[in-house]
C-alpha cells in the first residue's frame, strides 16, 4: 500500500518535526503504516510475539471487502515489528469469491495450526508461522461447514475463529457472526472431538445487550474469558466463566464503538514477557474506512477481582520496550517502530525487503541498544541509484547524524556501510533516504559492529 495520498500525508506530518518531534516519538498505532491490517490475532511461542492479521487490498471500496491473503509481523519488544509475507491465499485454496476473513494460528508439538475462515473453518499447517502451509485433510475440505450450523440463518455465520489449549491440554475452536459455536478438537488439533456447542446468544445474564461476532478465547488463571463484538457500529464486550465451555457471565464493555476509530472491530488479547496487551483495529491510516482497516495494540492489566477493564484507544500504543534491540547482530530492513513513505516487497531469495523508497522517506528502530557505541555500520542494499543514500540517524529523522551509507549498487544485493560516530546507550534509529528521484534503492537487511 504505497498510494501518493498516504505518502504525501505523511511527508507534510514530517515538516512538523522540527517543532513538535514527540508526533512521531509517541505514535506507535497503527502497527503497520505499510499494509491495512484487520483482525489482530497474537501468538506468543517462546520469545517471539507473532501477531496474524488479514489483508485489506487498497482495492476495497466502503461497501466491498477485497481481502484475499494473510500477514504475519513478529516481535520481540513490542515496539519494533517486523513484516513477514503473505502467509496463505484464500481465493487460491477455496476459491474467487471467498474473501481472508478473521484467523487465528496455535502452536502444538513443534507445528503451527492456522484457522482462517472463509464460509466455515478451515484448518492448516506448517513448520513455521510464516508457511508453507498445507491442508492436512486433503483438497479443499474444512473442520467444519456451513450446512452443520443454522442458529444465524445466513451463509456467513461460520467465519472469526478463536482457538484455545488449555492447560491440560484440551483444545478449543469457538466461531460465529450471529452465532456463537464452539467444539473441542483431539490432541491432532485438525479433527473435532465431539458435537459441536450452540451457544444462545440472546441470553442476555451470558452475553450482555448484544453479541455480533469475532469471538477471542482466552484464560488468566482460573477464569475463561471470551472478548467479542457488539452491536453495528461496533463495540467490544466481554464475558467470563469458571469453564472453557461456560456457562458464560457477562462482565462489560471493553471498548465504545467509534472510540477506536472504525465501524468494525476485531480484537486480541495475550501475556507476554509478565504483560498483557489488547490488540484491535481501527481505521488509523490516511486511505482508511470501514473495509480498509488496521491493527493496533495497548497494554493493559486485569482489575483486582480479575475482571476486565474499559480501554482507551490510544496512538501512543506501547510506551516502552520490554527488551532493547541488539544492533549488533543482523536485523531485517522490514523492522519497523513507524516508517514514513517506504514500501514493502517480497521475492523468492530475501522473503521480504524495504522498497519504494523515494528521497525524505525514513524507518524509525525504537529503544536500539548501543551499549558502549558502535564503531561502523553495513547495509544490504540492491538497485541503488548512483548517489542513493543511507543517512544513519539518532532519536529523530533530523537528529544528530552518525554517518551516510553510499548506496550506489546493481541488480544484486550488495553489503555496504560506513564508519559511524560512536555514541552509547539506548536511542531510537532513524533510517534516513536521500538521492535524486524516487526508487531509490531496496533495502533488506542491517548492522551495526561493535
Amino acid at each position: 500500500m504505497k498510494e501518493k495520498t498516504i505518502k504525501c500525508f505523511f511527508k507534510s506530518m514530517i515538516c512538523l518535526t522540527a517543532v513538535s518531534p514527540c508526533f512521531f516519538a509517541g505514535a506507535q498505532n497503527p502497527i503497520s503504516q505499510t499494509e491495512f491490517t484487520p483482525d489482530p490475532a497474537p501468538l506468543v511461542v517462546g520469545d517471539t510475539l507473532y501477531l496474524i492479521t488479514g489483508h485489506d487490498e487498497m482495492e476495497a471500496t466502503p461497501n466491498q471487502f477485497v481481502m484475499k491473503d494473510y500477514l504475519v509481523f513478529a516481535t520481540t519488544d513490542m515496539v519494533n515489528w517486523t513484516h513477514h509475507a503473505p502467509i496463505f491465499n484464500a481465493k487460491e485454496m477455496f476459491g474467487e469469491h471467498e474473501n481472508a476473513n478473521a484467523s487465528q494460528m496455535a502452536y502444538r508439538n513443534g507445528k503451527f495450526y492456522f484457522y482462517p475462515s472463509t464460509s466455515g473453518v478451515p484448518v492448516l499447517v506448517s513448520d513455521s508461522p510464516y508457511g508453507p502451509f498445507v491442508n492436512p485433510l486433503g483438497g479443499k475440505k474444512q473442520l467444519t461447514y456451513p450446512d452443520e450450523t443454522n442458529y444465524g440463518g445466513h451463509g456467513w455465520e461460520d467465519i472469526d475463529p478463536t482457538v484455545f489449549i488449555d492447560d491440560d491440554g484440551q483444545a478449543y475452536l469457538y466461531w460465529g457472526n450471529n452465532a456463537l459455536y464452539a467444539v473441542k478438537l483431539n490432541e491432532d488439533m485438525i479433527s473435532r472431538d465431539g458435537d459441536i456447542k450452540v451457544f444462545e446468544i440472546k441470553d442476555k445474564e451470558a452475553f450482555g445487550p448484544d453479541y455480533e461476532e469475532a469471538p477471542w478465547f482466552t484464560k488468566r488463571g482460573d477464569k475463561y474469558y471470551l472478548a467479542y463484538a457488539s452491536f453495528c457500529p461496533e463495540a467490544t464486550d466481554w464475558a467470563w466463566a469458571d469453564s472453557p465451555l461456560g456457562p458464560w457471565k457477562y462482565g462489560g464493555q471493553i471498548m465504545r464503538a467509534f472510540e477506536h476509530g472504525g465501524m468494525g472491530n476485531h480484537t486480541g488479547m495475550c501475556e507476554y514477557k509478565g504483560q498483557w496487551y489488547f490488540f484491535y483495529m481501527d481505521e488509523g491510516l490516511p486511505e482508511s474506512h470501514s473495509r480498509r482497516r488496521t491493527a493496533s495494540v495497548v497494554p493493559f492489566n486485569f482489575n483486582e477481582d480479575g475482571s476486565i477493564p474499559y480501554i482507551h484507544h490510544d496512538k501512543r500504543g506501547v510506551l516502552k520496550s520490554v527488551d532493547p534491540l541488539n544492533p549488533y547482530v543482523r536485523q531485517q530492513g522490514e523492522t519497523i517502530a513507524w516508517e514514513e513513505g517506504i514500501g514493502i516487497g517480497y521475492d523468492n531469495i530475501h522473503c521480504v525487503y524495504v522498497n519504494d523508497v523515494d528521497p525524505g522517506d525514513w524507518i524509525k528502530v525504537r529503544e536500539v541498544n548501543f551499549g558502549e557505541g558502535a564503531k561502523s555500520f553495513n547495509a544490504h542494499v540492491r538497485k541503488g541509484k548512483p548517489g542513493s543514500k543511507i543517512e544513519v540517524r539518532l532519536d529523530a529523522p533530523n537528529g544528530e547524524l552518525l554517518g551516510i551509507v553510499d548506496c550506489a549498487s546493481g541488480n544484486d544485493w550488495k553489503e555496504t556501510g560506513c564508519m559511524i560516530k560512536k555514541r552509547d546507550g539506548i536511542h531510537d534509529l532513524y533510517f534516513v533516504f536521500a538521492g535524486d528521484g524516487n526508487d531509490l534503492m531496496e533495502f533488506d537487511s542491517w548492522q551495526f559492529n561493535q
